[in-house]
């Protein structure tokens, strides 16, 4: 449906735009890891260990927002790629610590670039200083 078409009164409703930009950026985000062979979890799982270093896998979920049964499928993925490895937790040998391996920084660094492109498609119509600003705003929405 073309905006002209949507009535203004609900065009003029934040969450409809929320959602209605969220869909597209899913699109693209789907498209540009499709691309690349990747998914976005598996962005999220490698930024994590990338930034808060070895960890549980519920741990990592609950950072990431990803469901446990998804964790465990996308673990299992990232597993056989060589891009994580599990090792038993030397403080509790009941679970295993989940690590970036370096092919995982490596492909971190590919699934980040492929993203960037998503940004700068989809936020094109905004300035830096704008993209920041929305940003910040997106932020306190979700605070």
């Amino acid at each position: 449906m073309e905006p002209e078409e949507t009535p203004t009164r609900l065009r003029s409703k934040p969450t409809w735009l929320i959602s209605k930009a969220a869909r597209r950026a899913q699109r693209f985000i789907g498209e540009a890891m499709a691309s690349v062979d990747g998914r976005a979890y598996h962005f999220a799982i490698l930024a994590a260990l990338d930034e808060f270093g070895p960890d549980s896998q519920v741990r990592i979920g609950q950072r990431c927002g990803i469901d446990q049964s998804d964790m465990h499928a996308m673990l299992k993925e990232l597993t056989e790629q060589g891009h994580v490895a599990r090792t038993p937790d030397p403080h509790d040998r009941r679970r295993n610590l989940i690590t970036v391996t370096r092919s995982g920084r490596r492909r971190l660094k590919e699934l980040d670039s492929a993203l960037s492109t998503v940004q700068d498609d989809l936020l094109k119509a905004l300035s830096a200083t704008e993209r920041d600003h929305l940003a910040a705003l997106l932020t306190r929405v979700l605070e």
